[in-house]
């Protein structure tokens, strides 16, 4: 197959990496062809928060497509402000789970769109509109899907070790509770499966693209599709670019490099991109029966993301 000059292209997205590739393609693509682009994002991270639902990675992702984000933290919303939250500690709350003021606008729509039974995906694609998105922007399903991480003192919620405990503790063992009786968000089988260029985010591979691939029918849509596919590696030169990935991919036995990475989408995808650091991987990549792009896969900014979304969409087409 041979891509298009405007191609159809989807990414699998979790996280700040997620984001910020999100935001690279859209600015990648011709004229109009952030219009082409869709976002398939994780809600294994959704959480609960004084009765509000709250979806860090769908907003995060909608955030840096409208640059609202806030570029020092990832995550957030630029200029935020958190009179509420201070309120709502002097009223006795657990505030451990920052939300800023205007941020918690974005979860007092959603919970009650959601609550006037309107699905996670429309209530999504709403909010991305209002926020002047024009990239598609969907979960990867409609029905609730939760991250439990077991840990050493037991299982704990997503939430309560990513931001409580800081992702301090050993990871033993992840649960997508929920996810066998999920089905696929409507069009999310469709992006896959019509995209000409797939594209696995620098997220970290379990926390933020297995729950994507926990839900049925995903995994398969992306071993099938002729789509040309590429992935990122979240890890450059033994160490995760942002998050716990390098002590997930320790606890749970796997290397803690690029070809440790490489390794968990080999059948998945058909490029991987390395860093510049890992060049002297490319050879063991390679021998996975993976095409290897090596470049400098280090987002620090729009141009540096445009930069990288457009040397991911030059590796994969046409293909060989």
């Amino acid at each position: 197959m041979s891509i298009p000059s405007a191609p159809r292209v989807t990414l699998l997205a979790g996280g700040v990496g997620g984001a910020r590739l999100a935001h690279g393609l859209a600015l990648a693509l011709p004229d109009g062809g952030a219009e082409h682009l869709r976002v398939v994002v994780n809600v294994g991270d959704d959480t609960e928060r004084h009765g509000l639902l709250v979806s860090p990675d769908l907003d995060t992702v909608m955030y840096t497509l409208a640059g609202l984000n806030d570029e020092a933290r990832g995550w957030g919303l630029q200029d935020e402000t958190y009179a509420m939250l201070d309120q709502l500690a002097r009223l006795g709350e657990d505030t451990w789970f920052t939300l800023g003021d205007r941020d918690l606008a974005t979860h007092v729509v959603r919970t009650a769109r959601l609550a006037a039974g309107e699905p996670l995906s429309v209530v999504t694609a709403h909010l991305a509109a209002a926020l002047g998105v024009r990239a598609g922007v969907v979960p990867v399903t409609d029905d609730r899907l939760r991250t439990l991480v077991d840990t050493p003192s037991g299982r704990v919620a997503f939430q309560e070790y990513f931001v409580r405990r800081r992702h301090a503790d050993a990871v033993l063992g992840l649960t997508f509770d929920g996810a066998e009786a999920a089905r696929p968000a409507p069009g999310v089988l469709d992006a896959v499966r019509a995209a000409d260029v797939l594209v696995v985010a620098p997220s970290n591979p379990f926390l933020s693209v297995d729950p994507v691939l926990a839900v049925p029918g995903v995994r398969d849509a992306v071993r099938t599709t002729s789509a040309r596919r590429v992935a990122v590696s979240p890890i450059v030169g033994g160490q995760a670019v942002k998050g716990p990935a390098a002590q997930i991919l320790e606890s749970l036995g796997h290397e803690v490099s690029a070809l440790g990475v490489a390794r968990l989408y080999t059948g998945l995808v058909d490029v991987m991109c390395i860093d510049e650091a890992d060049a002297h991987l490319a050879g063991p990549v390679g021998d996975l029966g993976l095409e290897v792009l090596v470049t400098d896969t280090i987002m620090g900014g729009p141009a540096g993301r445009e930069r990288l979304a457009r040397e991911l969409l030059g590796a994969v087409g046409p293909a060989a």
